[in-house]
């Protein structure tokens, strides 16, 4: 018979830290917002916006709200979270994550966003770490350290982020691109026209596409500046969504360096491949194994957080 996992869904970091503890003196182990463990840990009650502070443009949310849902709260007052990723994810996968989009190419990843967390750790202890938070502790930057963990740390409760004023419009240009040879002289081309996109996706095959956004005048000079520089024309801002859809499938991501992207697009029949970045999510699976000493490194720090090993990613 199949075992069946005990879900948990506090709302609050006390009912957290209580399930947490629990289930570790059980001897259960917990697996947080996923199948894996004997408790499965969900934050979809811990979805509230519990700070918004317009004028600093920060805020400060609970993992389980979704990105839609918190852009809803932030465009009454103009702003947004720079976080794109396909989906629509909460805010706590993009941490535990390390989720982000096309934007990321001018704003960065989540880490480049959040300022603190509040964590409940495998023993069921509270700790905060960073800006917005009421009390902080010593050592580890909790708010980078915890992007990208998979959940193997602990359970983030409370979560604040840098806000962007909203665009007052956007629009994308597009330039035909279906040689491998053309790549490199077409990226340079851009890159002497200094434009500050808010993103840049090469569909491969077809088109290179960039973000333009910010007031009617300054967009409008990005566009006529691409056209005239590099033959790029107006393109629907549906084109996005395309690049959001090649994420979502791609079997495997793989990084590389600028000078190897020929290389790369030889080898790809079909990626979505981000420049800036190094970054192409592509149609097969990629082996990218971990270097001895990196590995090394998250068991330390994982010793160091969960010596129990109650928590599994």
């Amino acid at each position: 018979m199949q075992n069946v996992s005990e879900r948990v869904e506090p709302r609050s970091a006390e009912d957290a830290s209580l399930a947490l503890r629990e289930a570790g003196n059980a001897g259960m182990s917990v697996s947080l917002d996923r199948p894996g463990g004997e408790v499965v840990l969900s934050t979809a009650r811990l979805n509230r916006v519990l700070e918004h502070e317009a004028t600093d443009l920060t805020c400060v949310v609970e993992p389980g709200i979704r990105l839609s849902e918190l852009d809803a709260v932030l465009a009454r007052h103009e702003q947004r979270l720079v976080l794109d990723p396909p989906g629509d994810p909460t805010v706590g996968e993009c941490i535990a994550q390390a989720m982000s989009g096309p934007r990321r190419h001018r704003f960065g990843a989540v880490r480049d966003l959040i300022l603190g967390v509040t964590v409940v750790l495998a023993d069921g202890t509270i700790a905060s770490s960073g800006g917005k938070v009421v009390k902080n502790v010593a050592g580890y930057d909790l708010a980078k350290l915890f992007c990208g963990a998979q959940g193997t740390l602990g359970l983030v409760v409370r979560a604040a982020f840098r806000l962007h004023p909203r665009p007052e419009t956007t629009s994308t240009f597009a330039v035909e691109l279906v040689r491998p040879r053309d790549a490199r002289p077409l990226l340079t081309g851009l890159s002497t026209l200094n434009l500050p996109l808010g993103a840049l996706d090469l569909l491969w095959p077809g088109r290179l596409i960039g973000l333009v956004e910010g007031s009617a005048r300054v967009a409008q000079a990005q566009l006529d500046a691409a056209a005239q520089a590099l033959g790029a024309r107006h393109v629907d801002n549906d084109i996005w969504e395309r690049s959001s859809e090649r994420q979502l499938q791609a079997a495997g991501v793989m990084a590389f360096a600028p000078s190897d992207l020929g290389e790369v697009l030889q080898s790809e029949p079909m990626a979505l491949i981000r420049p800036s970045l190094g970054v192409a999510y592509v149609e097969r699976p990629i082996d990218s194994p971990q270097s001895p000493g990196l590995i090394h490194l998250e068991e330390r720090i994982r010793e160091q957080f969960d010596p129990g090993r109650v928590l599994v990613g």
